[in-house]
């Protein structure tokens, strides 16, 4: 603490005897003992200080002595929107009171609890390693996406801004606050001011909370996990574009070499592990769902830059006065013209994010990772597909075929150790779903290979859903024992007795009865229930009666452990006569007065469908991936049969119909690899919605393409093809029931009809 706090600053004094009977009277303080008060070091606005007594620490926030810039320093605004937060379960330390009685310490005060973990000052993270420097910036700007994701309405602070035009009243306001504190003319920022405000983006409607300040050292990260459990500073938090803020985090990456303001300074090159900028902007997007094509990135730079500047002449102007926060405020006068000549450098180049990169290109980060897979495939996974046959062999009549190999989990641990894990999920491992297709295809060439990354179904839809709408007691209980793969989890949701291809036929129901919800009903093809390891299952049910409005309102998803009560398996379904076991099976499973608590319930009550289509769509990218992937091992197969077997006095391939064959195939993966990887540009670029129609495309292709190069591949092998001393039969039953599984295709053939239809219309209205 000694490194972060100083002794109370000249200035910044107060009675802390005052203070102390004012906390005893509100807070009911048992304590007698004197208070200590220490200041913090870091932090240029609202002096901040460590309140201490013998059994508990607080912080207190409260504005600077002396005459302040006009709107500035609104410590009631940070006690605001901070209780809002806490409430939420938003990580922010608790706010415990409010005081405008001056004549307590000389200015208007709040005091928080004080949150224990890590701070980092120094932007590079010198004292961690590269893997876990990238974890803390991923937790960051996973951080940042969750804040901007909440609903201002369920906060209660839809009038804490003024809405739709932040950017224009960011210019404004940044220049008003430089002209009230410059202590000389700086062309440099009037121009700035002026590109700004004729440069404004076309669209600055999207209106979220925003933090005003969010940097790396203004969070609280758990003492030893990469995780953010405090956000501090709130002191320019309002509501606005979300845009701003990430840009405002980026910053650092866009400072030229040998330049620094404040303690931002440019050493990221060369520092291992920190994430370049696109990619943080693509697990920003990721994880709400957004392009990530960022077609004004120069502007939100420029403007971080002009308010950077902006707030080190504000500094600068409280050094004059004598009253600024921190000890170094002098330094800031030196940086305000260099910051802004930076700035117009930016704003008058194009900058973009991830969008901008060329066809189908990986990033640098999921080329390695590919490369590191394909590795690993080849050393590990490949070589141990016969014992693993062996295994499921010896136990077909046996329970123990439900159990996962030992020499499955051994090949699980050496990935985890490899750093190969949880590779499907954005947010955590920092791959685009771009990047992430390329290792879905090599994966695909082995069916147990997806469960040694850790990215088998149903798990990773699972995970995806908990990531993404789960609340914090969720994540904390079921999703991360699943990124850690401890356990796994079933989805239920098709059931035998409706047609499921309309999911909203579902007829599984939840009702409410008091703090629990009780469900009643029948699912099958419950992939992976007969693991043992399979704990909770995620249940879509009907919650709704049919007078909702909406026929897609009436369904919500509810976690379901699987050692509930009521909860039986009553058979597993085959595929094509086999059980699947590799894959836990695919069961029929009965819900008969399943209780389980309220809080089980994700999101809320009628929100299964919007839920749906946030799970299905990388699912399905990661399905026709792998069927990529499987149908370039049929290929093989079929080329080496080809090669080897002779009929009619010719090897097979000098028969014209097989060379036919051989091209077809080639051909039609070609064009699904294309189509899949379009589909994934599209999901990072536009977002899921946006990607529906090339969704649905890859879905219906990819099954297709599958299904008939592994035909072809059976067939060139005749009878062989069908038995068992080739993987071609399980690969048909796989391929086959790809055309089923996630909507049969004539569902999707439905939807890129309609959707192409709405297009078509839109180009003819456009040219009239």
């Amino acid at each position: 603490m000694d490194d972060l706090t100083t002794p109370v600053r000249q200035q910044h004094k107060f009675d802390v005897s005052k203070l102390q009977k004012y906390l005893s009277a509100k807070l009911r303080l048992s304590d007698n003992g004197a208070l200590s008060v220490r200041q913090y070091s870091a932090g240029q606005s609202n002096p901040t200080f460590l309140i201490q007594s013998s059994t508990t620490s607080y912080v207190l926030r409260k504005r600077p002595p002396g005459e302040l810039l006009p709107g500035a320093h609104q410590v009631n605004r940070e006690y605001c929107v901070q209780k809002a937060l806490f409430l939420a379960g938003f990580p922010v330390p608790q706010p415990l009171l409010h005081c405008t009685d001056t004549t307590v310490i000389g200015t208007e005060f709040y005091l928080m609890q004080h949150v224990r973990g890590r701070i980092f000052r120094d932007l590079r993270l010198p004292e961690v390693n590269p893997a876990e420097r990238s974890a803390l910036y991923v937790a960051a700007v996973e951080v940042l996406a969750k804040l901007h994701s909440l609903d201002l309405k369920s906060l209660d602070l839809e009038g804490f801004g003024k809405g739709p035009g932040y950017c224009k009243r960011q210019v404004s306001t940044w220049t008003k606050q430089y002209v009230a504190a410059a202590h000389r003319d700086i062309p440099a920022m009037n121009e700035l001011s002026d590109w700004l405000m004729t440069n404004l983006p076309g669209e600055d409607d999207e209106v979220t909370l925003v933090h005003g300040d969010f940097r790396l050292d203004n969070l609280v990260f758990h003492p030893t996990e990469a995780r953010v459990i405090a956000v501090l500073d709130w002191e320019l938090s309002t509501t606005g574009n979300p845009l701003v803020d990430l840009a405002y985090f980026l910053m650092p990456h866009y400072i030229p070499t040998n330049f620094s303001i404040g303690n931002i300074i440019n050493t990221f090159k060369g520092i291992e592990g920190i994430p370049a900028a696109a990619d943080l902007i693509s697990i920003y997007c990721t994880c709400r769902g957004t392009p990530t094509t960022l077609p004004h990135l120069n502007f939100y730079l420029a403007l971080s830059f002009f308010k950077m500047a902006s707030i080190s002449q504000g500094i600068y102007a409280r050094h004059l006065l004598g009253n600024a926060s921190a000890p170094n405020a002098a330094q800031f006068g030196q940086s305000v013209e260099p910051t802004a000549r930076v700035a117009l450098q930016l704003a008058k180049r194009s900058v973009e994010g991830p969008g901008s990169e060329s066809l189908f290109l990986q990033t640098a980060k999921g080329r390695a990772v590919l490369q590191q897979v394909q590795d690993f495939m080849q050393q590990h996974v490949l070589p141990a597909q016969e014992e693993v046959v062996e295994y499921y062999t010896e136990h077909a009549q046996s329970p123990q075929r439900w159990h996962t190999p030992q020499i499955i989990q051994n090949l699980k641990a050496k990935a985890r150790e490899a750093g190969l894990w949880n590779l499907f999920l954005p947010a955590v491992s920092g791959l685009s779903q771009l990047d992430y297709a390329y290792i879905a295809e090599e994966t695909g060439r082995c069916l147990f290979a997806p469960d040694v990354f850790n990215c088998q179904a149903p798990d990773t839809g699972n995970m995806e859903v908990l990531h993404m709408f789960g609340s914090e007691e969720q994540k904390k209980k079921w999703l991360q024992p699943l990124l850690r793969g401890e356990i796994h989890s079933c989805f239920c949701m098709t059931e035998p007795d409706v047609a499921s291809s309309d999911a909203a036929n579902m007829e599984c129901s939840m009702r409410r009865d008091e703090d629990s919800y009780i469900i009643n009903g029948r699912k099958w093809w419950t992939s992976g229930a007969g693991n043992p390891l399979c704990k909770v299952a995620i249940v879509m049910c009907r919650s709704g009666s049919e007078d909702v409005l909406s026929r897609h309102s009436q369904h919500s998803m509810i976690l379901v452990p699987m050692d509930t009560p009521g909860v039986k398996l009553i058979r597993p379904i085959t595929v094509f006569g086999q059980d699947d076991a590799i894959h836990g099976g695919h069961f029929e499973v009965l819900f008969e007065d399943v209780r389980v608590p309220s809080s089980n319930i994700i999101l809320g009550e009628g929100r299964g469908f919007e839920i749906a289509q946030g799970r299905l769509g990388p699912g399905r990218l990661h399905h026709c991936m792998r069927a990529v992937g499987l149908a370039e091992l049929a290929l093989e197969l079929l080329c080496q049969r080809a090669a080897s077997r002779s009929t009619f006095g010719k090897k097979l391939y000098q028969h014209e119909v097989v060379a036919h064959w051989i091209a077809e195939c080639r051909l039609l993966v070609e064009q699904t690899r294309l189509l899949t990887l379009c589909a994934a540009k599209a999901l990072d670029t536009l977002g899921s919605r946006a990607a529906r129609k090339q969704i649905a495309m890859i879905k219906v292709a990819a099954a297709r393409m599958a299904c008939k190069v592994v035909d072809c591949a059976i067939q060139v092998h005749g009878g062989a093809g069908v038995s068992g001393d080739f993987p071609l039969a399980q690969m048909y039953s796989y391929a086959r029931t790809l055309r089923i599984a996630d909507g049969p295709d004539e569902v999707h053939l439905s939807t890129i009809a309609y959707l192409e239809l709405k297009d078509q219309l839109k180009k003819a209205q456009a040219k009239l």
